[in-house]
């Protein structure tokens, strides 16, 4: 409930700060004096965007500040849903700065203002005649069946069965997407991983073919050198081995006389050891090297495969490849991998979509339980209200759509006189009778559902009489279980409330500004006579006043 307004430099307000306590609260005042002003400033602190044109004194700041005393709404978790600083006490500021720009608060926290209109239909619902599209919305009208019905806990079941629905249905949406994408790649990406994967990557030696490849291709000038070594090393007495071997006999007729001829001989004889070994190597390579014009032709076909993929690739080694060709599998292996992935998420989805259809179902059961409750109800809450021939139809249809509040949908038709055919609600009532059905609603809420603080404004305009009385009956019952402001021109409602708020304007030097009072016993009587004869009120309306208030 509000507990406290204060409203700084807005419209006719100067500087103004009200009380707001439990039950029925009645605001009256006469045509312009500034009731309008008072719903202009609520409906800032419930996220209506700020307008500098309703600032009094465009060169200060105005300021609108609402207290809440909401320990007992349970809104800890809306709360947190909407990363807002809960307190039992919530104080909620909306300011407009002299440039035009607007801050919002809550318990001194800056806010934007689509955390405020999240949270205000939590703390206050504002009516008038001239505004009823709520009740006319089927979403709407589905939260009265459902708060008749009971369904919250199952409601609450439905919608995260299908946000899980919603989620997994995106997640397939977008791996279907991936996959239109990749299936484009994919022929191109699997032409080069197979074309890396014929040449053999992993067991080719790029410096190995290189130089088979040089052997190979210079074989005669190879054997012709080889050949050549071999004569010069190993030819009779002119060759190099014969030449050290004369020269090691030598040597070693002396070698005993000194330790330096015995290491020349050493030395000398470890060279012909090694000539031995050349000797021999050469010749083995002499043999083994002849013309292969065929193994020459394979190691240049594997060469040059090697240098044109390494070419395409950009890459300068095997190593290189190797690392694409394995990027290459990867992206090959994901891209046929979304199809099992895909056909996951489709069992996924298909299960979640029948959980979820299960508990709309059973929605949909309770509500059509709760329909004909709803409709005598309404009917009997209408009788009073100057429509005693009101008759509802409400049209409730499965279908197999996914909504926030299950698959129904919903069509509320109404006739307000025998004989003639039924009709949609907006189309065929008049708006006092969509004030007074809203009326209707609201009352029968309040047996089942928590509701917010109310605020009729002249919902009770085209009424007089008896049926003003019934209205501000039912008002005077729903205060009980909740805090309901009612702004009216009717005395039979004005009468009928716990607290009584009169809005006047006031001249002061040249100056008009609108003024809130909070009237006692006596002051009530004499605004309720002034509504009842005018502003001279007579002795008859006095205590025409006082008997209504008795």
């Amino acid at each position: 409930m509000i507990t406290t307004l204060a409203i700084k430099n807005y419209a006719l307000i100067e500087d103004i700060r009200v009380e707001f306590n439990e039950g029925l609260t009645i605001i009256t005042g006469e045509t312009g004096a500034g009731k309008s002003i008072l719903l202009g400033a609520l409906a800032l602190l419930l996220g209506k965007r700020a307008d500098l044109g309703s600032v009094k004194d465009a060169s200060k700041k105005c300021v609108v500040e609402g207290h809440f005393f909401i320990k007992n709404y349970g809104l800890q978790a809306v709360f947190e849903e909407n990363d807002l600083d809960y307190e039992p006490q919530t104080i909620i500021r909306r300011e407009i700065l002299p440039g035009g720009k607007s801050r919002a608060f809550v318990n001194d926290t800056p806010v934007a203002l689509t955390q405020l209109q999240a949270l205000s239909p939590y703390l206050i619902d504002v009516h008038s005649q001239h505004e009823t599209l709520e009740v006319v919305s089927e979403n709407f009208q589905m939260e009265v069946i459902d708060a008749l019905a009971g369904n919250s806990s199952l409601l609450k079941l439905y919608q995260s069965q299908f946000q899980d629905f919603k989620k997994t249905s995106e997640a397939l949406d977008a791996l279907k997407l991936q996959k239109e994408s990749a299936s484009k790649e994919l022929d191109y990406n699997t032409f080069l991983y197979n074309e890396l994967q014929l040449a053999g990557l992993k067991k080719l030696n790029q410096q190995e073919l290189e130089e088979t490849y040089e052997t190979l291709d210079n074989a005669e000038a190879i054997q012709e050198a080889l050949a050549n070594v071999n004569q010069l090393l190993q030819e009779e007495k002119i060759g190099a081995l014969e030449t050290a071997k004369e020269a090691r006999i030598v040597l070693g007729r002396i070698k005993e006389f000194s330790k330096t001829f015995e290491e020349f001989w050493q030395r000398l004889n470890s060279v012909i050891i090694e000539l031995e070994d050349i000797a021999a190597e050469v010749n083995n390579s002499a043999e083994k090297i002849e013309a292969d014009p065929e193994m020459l032709f394979l190691v240049n076909e594997k060469l040059q495969t090697l240098y044109k993929l390494q070419q395409k690739h950009a890459v300068a080694t095997v190593s290189e490849l190797i690392g694409i060709e394995q990027r290459l599998e990867e992206k090959v292996n994901i891209t046929l991998g979304l199809d099992e992935e895909i056909e996951n998420l489709e069992n996924q989805k298909n299960a979640l979509r029948d959980k979820a259809l299960k508990t709309a179902e059973a929605l949909h059961n309770k509500r059509e339980e709760s329909i004909p409750i709803l409709k005598k109800k309404l009917e009997e809450t209408l009788l009073p209200l100057g429509l005693p021939n009101a008759q509802f139809k409400f049209e409730l249809s499965a279908s197999e759509d996914f909504k926030n509040n299950g698959t129904d949908a919903l069509q509320l038709l109404f006739t307000a006189n025998k004989g003639l055919s039924f009709g949609p609600l907006k189309k065929v009532a008049s708006g006092g009778e969509m004030s007074r059905i809203m009326l209707a609603i609201k009352a029968v809420l309040a047996d089942y559902k928590k509701l917010p603080t109310i605020v009729f404004d002249e919902i009770d305009t085209g009424v007089s009489g008896e049926i003003a009385n019934k209205m501000a009956d039912i008002m005077q019952k729903m205060s009980k279980a909740m805090q309901l402001l009612s702004i009216t021109h009717l005395p039979q409602i004005a009468a009928k409330g716990d607290h009584h708020i009169k809005v006047y304007k006031e001249d002061s030097n040249e100056v008009t500004a609108t003024h809130l009072k909070i009237l006692n016993e006596d002051e009530r009587i004499v605004e309720i006579a002034q509504m009842l004869g005018g502003n001279n009120a007579s002795e008859a309306a006095i205590a025409n006043a006082k008997e209504l208030l008795n």
